[in-house]
């Protein structure tokens, strides 16, 4: 049986870490915990689990502290968790199993990584991350922000989740504030660090300058597929805050250019059309969302919603608006076999059978 040193880097996590390491017992052989700068009790409550807790004076790069705690790890594989992750208990049951049976010429496990669920706690947002790596120099993290392995040697995907349960709220500010110390010292970010920068500047709603770092981000044509189709679909996101909804489309249409269509963009350029009441056209671009094949394992931003819940429920007011309202409850339908609890569903469904009781 493969033997697995889980490494964690933490800082005031005292609300959060033994939920994770609960949830997480009996999945490693060793745990290692690397601390960087705690003043709460999270050094105290780490080392209930463990004696191997060790300091790292944190200079604001991830990587740095994060291939310090791979450093201490002697097993065969190496894991990473933070602190506000959890392993859920079906989850926890196939990582023992797939322990047990790992094939050892593995070298890199991907595993999901569930970060954002809808009212019946089902995740809505998903991807891929490397999650158990083989103990030897390619195990190693790269970037000081949003850092990462390059997966290596023989990768497996399994559908097993992390899933990621936030207690307090994080400090919304700290990625762009560590991008901008990067440039203010002159560094040059790697195109994967320009494409999160970029989004780091969307979501602080500074839309002109994210313009112009995907802009040039997918100018420069260095970019992982992946991050070239997310970096289309955000851009447009920009421009239709700045009110250039006509150039929001074009965006859209060059992820084509990379790949074949993925449902998050087709339903975005249904929502161009619908904001426009142009419902034809919106109703064909929300019906190729449906027919887009959905891959988890491509390592894309996978919006689940968006290949089946948001076309059928955007399907609905579309049809609903055009007066033809068979499909229309058809649709409705759909859609609250998928979120039976929507208030979305919900609230359509009131709505025509209070049109029914009129008629």
């Amino acid at each position: 049986m493969a033997t697995i040193s889980l490494c964690m880097i933490v800082k005031n996590e005292e609300e959060v870490l033994e939920r994770c390491l609960n949830s997480a017992q009996g999945m490693w052989d060793e745990l290692i915990i690397v601390d960087t700068g705690s003043s709460d009790r999270t050094k105290e409550i780490a080392a209930q689990f463990t004696q191997h807790v060790h300091d790292f004076e944190w200079i604001d790069h991830f990587s740095a502290a994060r291939n310090f705690a791979f450093s201490k790890g002697t097993c065969d594989y190496l894991m990473w968790l933070d602190a506000d992750d959890i392993i859920l208990p079906d989850d926890h049951e196939a990582f023992l199993q797939l322990k047990a049976t790992l094939d050892p010429s593995v070298d890199t496990v991907m595993m999901k990584y569930n970060i954002a669920f809808d009212e019946q706690g089902n995740p809505t947002f998903s991807y891929y991350r490397e999650r158990i790596m083989r103990r030897c120099p390619l195990a190693k993290w790269e970037g000081a922000i949003h850092e990462v392995i390059t997966p290596f040697g023989k990768i497996m995907h399994s559908p097993i989740a992390v899933t990621h349960r936030r207690k307090a709220k994080a400090d919304s500010d700290r990625n762009l504030r560590l991008f901008e110390s990067l440039i203010a010292r002159g560094e040059t970010l790697s195109p994967r660090e320009t494409f999160y920068y970029a989004r780091e500047l969307y979501y602080h709603a500074r839309y002109d300058d994210a313009v112009r770092e995907f802009t040039q981000f997918l100018h420069d044509g260095r970019g992982w597929l992946e991050n070239n189709i997310e970096a289309c679909r955000v851009l447009a996101q920009c421009l239709t805050a700045l009110g250039k909804a006509d150039k929001a489309r074009l965006a859209l249409l060059r992820s084509f250019e990379y790949d074949s269509p993925r449902a998050e963009v087709c339903c975005e350029l249904g929502y161009y059309h619908f904001a426009k009441s142009e419902y034809e056209p919106a109703i064909q671009w929300y019906k190729i969302a449906l027919q887009c094949p959905r891959n988890d394992a491509s390592g894309a931003f996978v919006l689940e919603e968006c290949y089946g819940y948001v076309p059928h429920l955007q399907l609905c007011v579309c049809y609903d608006r055009l007066g033809q309202h068979d499909i229309a409850v058809e649709h409705n339908e759909q859609a609250g076999k998928l979120r039976p609890q929507s208030p979305a569903y919900l609230h359509n469904k009131k709505y025509f059978e209070d049109k029914m009781a009129l008629v």
